[in-house]
């Protein structure tokens, strides 16, 4: 036998290996529910993945719904791509970045009435999938009340998804959450000088 023929008879063996513990995985894993999806970290890529899944949900025929905190100010791709679109309820604070508005009652102010149609959102057992983008600024800054929102996510209906993101989310919002991501920051364009592109930033 070769050593090419080595190698792939090895490979072969290996592969088959992985198939079984792939396959008894699949197995038990059992329940279906909706899942809590925590995007976090203080790199680059949380809202764009999160809009990933979104976009995936739509694909599926799911009725969505989106909240978008702090952004605003822009014309991001999302929004333009989605905010139309029959299956989504698209709502965004658009008050812009903290450091724009620098008015902390305003900025209070305007994440409250935000969260009013995520409530509603997370209330509605037709909604299938809820994404709240840069929830966790409004818990960090204590512009929301975060034992309220934790009720408000844990009581939501059982089959609906909820996906949050931003950065430093909290220990209880990880600890509720079924799957969490940490993105991290290994090298970011802006850093080096490099504007905000269109279609990659926003």
């Amino acid at each position: 036998m070769s050593t090419q023929d080595e190698r792939n008879a090895r490979h072969k063996k290996a592969m088959q290996r992985k198939k079984a513990l792939v396959d008894d995985r699949i197995a038990a894993a059992t329940i279906d529910k909706g899942l809590m999806v925590v995007l976090t970290g203080n790199g680059k890529g949380k809202s764009s993945s999160a809009f990933g899944m979104l976009a995936r949900s739509v694909g599926h025929g799911l009725r969505c719904g989106v909240v978008q905190f702090i952004k605003g100010q822009w014309k991001c791709g999302e929004h333009l791509l989605f905010k139309d679109h029959p299956l989504v309820e698209f709502y965004v604070m658009n008050t812009g970045f903290t450091w724009e508005t620098q008015d902390r009652d305003k900025d209070i102010a305007a994440a409250r009435a935000t969260w009013l149609h995520a409530v509603e959102l997370l209330r509605d057992p037709q909604v299938q999938v809820v994404l709240l983008d840069e929830l966790t600024y409004m818990l960090t800054y204590g512009y929301l009340d975060a034992a309220e929102v934790l009720q408000t996510l844990a009581e939501r209906p059982t089959h609906q998804h909820v996906i949050v993101t931003g950065r430093n989310a909290s220990d209880a919002l990880m600890e509720m959450a079924d799957t969490v991501s940490e993105v991290r920051d290994v090298k970011h364009a802006f850093n080096n000088g490099i504007r905000v592109q269109k279609g990659i930033d926003y």
